[in-house]
């Protein structure tokens, strides 16, 4: 039997651990992301995103996180699940939330790259590993080290298996071996995922202007871009449209359930608008959230009350009536956004006297379309 290699190990060793697919790529510089991270910086298109944005000379540089890095051991672990029965409707309006927040997939993620840490440590090499921070381009850490090719929306495909994937590296000393060749383009001439992006985010194949990006826009601060609040729907965190109609995504879906869990799919938007502020972050402080701030939590549930709620419910009234009354002048906003759209303009009386500009600006803009409970 011929002796496997050490990468073939280090493979094994994570492939063991639960990640469901590993490659190696060299340590060198991402100098074309970098360049590209700078150029749509520049452009606005980041939408004031932060993440592998704020410095791009260090996520697109494993050695300024590791110093003499050589290799990288880039993991991927799957995380599409069958979704649950939606929720019975005496329950109240709900919110969706996109698959990968459902669950704790990047704490799966990296238990199985700490083992491969654990390896090279034992080894006698330095490791470290990096997931969904600002330290690496994750995806372009996957693409060099043979796992996948970029899709049109700008997530990672991995041949036979689609996007449904969180990406993570172990950024090491070790002289390991790279993959021959990046994986080739499966797309094709393929533009579904920019057809159904619900704000035409996709600009271009393989350009997403976060600014529209509803995935974005939901942990974004401040306000919720008026003109988008419509798109948002029922999504309280994520999206996942550009995934769901992905022709390799969708025969995936037909696979094999693994047994795992489906995790949080849905949240009861009431229950977001009465919980205290631990509460939220209790629940839901894995979640991106601004700040921390569960004010956003808060915005965006009220988004979404105006878009799925029942404008003659008792309890929608009332949480309307209770937002408008807050003193927070963000939320009292929305709320008045939500008043208006729910067809509730009598509500509104109690902020005849809101001298806040952000309130103010909210009830002076034209009204949203109106939506009527079916």
């Amino acid at each position: 039997m011929p002796v496997a290699s050490y990468e073939d190990e280090l493979r094994s060793v994570g492939l063991a651990a639960g990640l469901d697919a590993v490659g190696v790529a060299p340590a060198a510089p991402f100098l074309g992301t970098r360049r590209h991270l700078e150029e749509r910086k520049a452009a606005g298109l980041h939408g004031g995103m932060q993440f592998t944005y704020r410095r791009p000379e260090r996520s697109t540089d494993p050695s300024a996180t590791l110093k003499g890095a050589r290799s990288l051991v880039v993991g991927a672990r799957g995380y599409r699940r069958p979704s649950p029965p939606s929720a019975a409707a005496s329950a109240g309006p709900t919110a969706t939330v996109a698959r990968y927040a459902r669950h704790d997939h990047y704490g799966d993620l990296r238990g199985g790259l700490d083992a491969v840490a654990v390896r090279l440590r034992a080894d006698g090499w330095q490791a470290r590993v990096v997931l969904d921070d600002n330290a690496l381009v994750d995806r372009e850490a996957a693409y060099r080290a043979g796992l996948g090719w970029y899709g049109k929306n700008t997530n990672l495909l991995l041949p036979g298996r689609g996007s449904w994937f969180v990406l993570g590296s172990v950024i090491t000393d070790a002289p390991l071996e790279p993959a021959a060749v990046p994986v080739a383009d499966g797309c094709g001439p393929c533009r579904r995922c920019l057809d159904a992006c619900p704000t035409g985010a996709i600009v271009a194949p393989g350009v997403v202007d976060a600014r529209r990006c509803l995935a974005w826009l939901v942990q974004a601060p401040g306000d919720l871009p008026r003109e988008h609040r419509v798109a948002i729907g029922d999504r309280i965190y994520g999206c996942d449209d550009c995934q769901e109609v992905c022709p390799p995504n969708r025969r995936q879906d037909r696979g094999a359930d693994d047994g795992a869990p489906p995790g949080e799919a849905v949240v009861a938007v009431l229950g977001v608008l009465d919980a205290t502020d631990d509460e939220l972050l209790e629940r839901h402080g894995r979640w991106y959230i601004p700040e921390r701030n569960p004010r956003y939590l808060r915005r965006n549930a009220l988004v979404v009350l105006a878009n799925v709620g029942d404008p003659t419910a008792p309890a929608v009234i009332a949480a309307l009536r209770r937002y408008l009354a807050s003193p927070d002048p963000l939320l009292r906003a929305h709320a008045a956004w939500a008043a208006r759209r729910l067809g509730r303009p009598e509500l509104l009386a109690v902020l005849a006297d809101d001298d806040d500009p952000a309130v103010r600006a909210e009830l002076a803009a034209p009204a949203p379309p109106g939506r009527t409970h079916r």
